[in-house]
């Protein structure tokens, strides 16, 4: 989109999110292939690695909510042609996170297990959890710092990079799952701790690529990576003014996520093999949706850089009508042939015929999850993240209500369980979409 431009084409869009779509499911095909490898080695090992790999993302995403206040800054630069100053937002990022990365490795250490004890019932799932996360922590530095780096190719709208980064690294998990997890060219079978230190040496190639394909293919001298900046704490403290309320909201967000997973635990093993199958099937459509917000906050911030705030309003439409249409075909696939795509997962019949009517309400809850999502990330796009984490703190409070309410208290099937998922999607659009259509994030400096 040129600077004098008014907003951003359907292809326009589609040329930032279909790079940013693949990078996301290559990503989430390393979840999908731990699922699929340790859905071969027990009902344990598949449940104990939802529990401690939402346990893993809860920490996660403290760097990554941070990351995303540096990617709308990033792309406010960007959209204000002040290319040089995403330099100096990209290396404080790197210097909080690589210091945020080991305190937290080191923190994980002694206080999961506290913590998982009191929420697991099975010690077998406990101990499984508790050895995947043990090794699947050390992979902090590596995604941590890789967060940045996406940061800055999406704030900068470069986002076919993300595409090959994706790939080298899915292929790198599955190479390292199946030789770790089944004990292939020599090495013992190590099961879940496979999948751990597989998923952990995929991230550290993901991060050497990025390092490499900037040294290489980026005009470091234009964005001003070829030089250090001085260390400044108000140049970090600007950047924390924006991230804090997106780590405190995906930290919080993941944090209900365990949870739900916790009641399912205590319903039984069954349950959670199930509900870990409909997280997976379910993430097929999620890839597709958080491609489309991703670009949404990205360009969001673009656009109002440009100074065109009022064409925000048509990006927002443009961007659901695409992500409509994409879930749409997938949704389809999964309602007319459930079997066939439970199947991908797990090899037990009796399984994924129990798992078929959550299959169907994940599918039915997706008329309101694309929106909220969507609108959601338009708000953090125009910088008021403090709003944006208002409006998912109210959802997530509504979402947990409905889970002590239906899984806990009721105990309900887990077809029930799952329509958990229209609690958090509608509060989500009416206020998110309300904020937006009122206008009062005009004028939002960040």
């Amino acid at each position: 989109m040129t600077r004098d431009s008014a907003s951003y084409s359907y292809r326009q869009i589609w040329t930032v999110a279909y790079p940013i779509l693949i990078s996301i499911v290559m990503e989430q095909m390393i979840g999908i292939t731990d699922t699929a490898f340790l859905g071969r080695v027990s009902e344990t090992a598949l449940g104990a690695s939802t529990l401690a790999g939402i346990f893993y993302m809860i920490i996660f995403m403290i760097g990554f909510g941070f990351s995303i206040g540096s990617q709308i800054i990033i792309a406010r630069r960007n959209g204000e042609g002040n290319y040089s100053e995403t330099g100096t937002i990209f290396y404080h990022g790197i210097a909080f996170l690589a210091v945020t990365a080991v305190i937290i490795i080191g923190a994980s250490e002694y206080l999961a297990p506290l913590i998982l004890k009191y929420m697991i019932d099975s010690p077998q799932v406990l101990e499984a959890s508790l050895d995947y996360i043990r090794w699947r922590a050390f992979g902090l530095i590596f995604a941590y710092t890789t967060g940045i780096f996406r940061a800055f190719f999406v704030g900068t709208t470069q986002t076919k990079t993300l595409t090959l980064n994706s790939v080298i690294m899915v292929l790198s998990n599955v190479a390292f799952n199946y030789i770790l997890i089944f004990g292939k060219a020599g090495f013992p079978a190590l099961g879940i701790t496979g999948a751990a230190i597989g998923s952990t040496l995929a991230e550290g190639v993901s991060l050497l690529f990025f390092i490499l394909y900037t040294w290489k293919q980026v005009d470091c001298r234009k964005y001003g990576l070829d030089r250090l900046p001085t260390f400044s704490w108000k140049t970090l403290g600007n950047i924390l003014s924006v991230s804090i309320w997106t780590m405190i909201q995906n930290v919080i967000s993941l944090s209900t996520w365990l949870i739900f997973f916790v009641y399912i635990e205590h319903l039984g093993e069954r349950y959670l093999s199930i509900s870990t199958i409909i997280r997976s099937t379910s993430n097929l459509l999620w890839m597709v949706m958080m491609a489309f917000a991703a670009t949404c906050s990205s360009l969001v911030s673009n656009l109002i850089g440009n100074g065109h705030p009022h064409a925000v309003r048509s990006l927002v439409l443009r961007i659901l009508k695409l992500s409509y249409g994409a879930c749409a075909l997938m949704i389809f696939i999964m309602v007319l042939e459930p079997e066939m795509v439970l199947g991908i997962f797990t090899d037990e019949m009796e399984v994924i015929k129990e798992a078929v009517p959550a299959l169907w309400v994940i599918c039915t809850s997706y008329l309101f999850t694309v929106p909220a999502n969507v609108l959601h990330q338009a708000v953090c796009g125009t910088g008021n993240t403090r709003m944006a984490f208002f409006c998912e703190l109210v959802s997530l409070g509504v979402y947990m209500f409905w889970c002590w309410l239906v899984i806990h208290v009721m105990e309900s099937n887990v077809a029930i369980c799952w329509t958990a998922e229209f609690a958090y999607g509608i509060p989500m659009v009416l206020m998110c979409g309300g904020y937006l259509l009122s206008g009062k994030w005009m004028g939002k400096q960040v």
